[in-house]
């Protein structure tokens, strides 16, 4: 066994204290961009989910990491407002990011959080066979069934948490 995996260690811990079975995937860190990974490495973006912090700004202090398919859109300004049960929300900085999660955009997951940061899972990802999911690094990303997820401690599926994107 390699001493020194591309995943975050606290990712592949939490994964396994999960019983998750997963695959991990290295990834060269300029490519850890959901756009350019799928590219990459031939992965289609709607099998790729995208873990986003979100962090209210009135009042400030509520935060949530939300997982949805690279290509929707996540309803920051409806459902993830509402759930938070705050006026403003946005996207956090890498900054925030970083601070609250120890991870790197390019690599943000759902696994190795703190255990007061909730997760929402958007419904759409359910409806995936497989998807692809930071690995806590630049450096990895996992891959795993999205059905081991529901009934996951501290996880929550939401219905209506992201919005389809179109391009028409």
């Amino acid at each position: 066994m390699c001493s020194e995996m591309p995943a975050d260690p606290r990712v592949i811990a939490d994964l396994e204290s999960a019983s998750i079975e997963y695959e991990e995937m290295a990834c060269d860190p300029e490519l850890a961009d959901t756009a350019a990974f799928c590219e990459a490495y031939g992965i289609p973006l709607e099998k790729s989910a995208n873990a986003i912090l979100v962090a209210s700004r009135k009042p400030e202090g509520s935060n949530a990491v939300c997982l949805v398919l690279a290509n929707d859109r996540l309803d920051v300004n409806g459902v993830v407002r509402h759930r938070l049960g705050v006026r403003k929300v946005s996207f956090a900085s890498a900054e925030v990011t970083r601070e609250l999660t120890g991870q790197e955009i390019g690599g943000v997951t759902i696994f190795g959080l703190p255990d007061d940061l909730p997760v929402w899972i958007d419904s759409n990802v359910l409806d995936k066979d497989w998807v692809v999911v930071g690995g806590g690094s630049r450096s990895a990303k996992i891959k795993l069934d999205p059905s081991q997820l529901i009934d996951l401690s501290g996880y929550e599926v939401v219905e209506g948490l992201s919005k389809v994107f179109s391009s028409d």
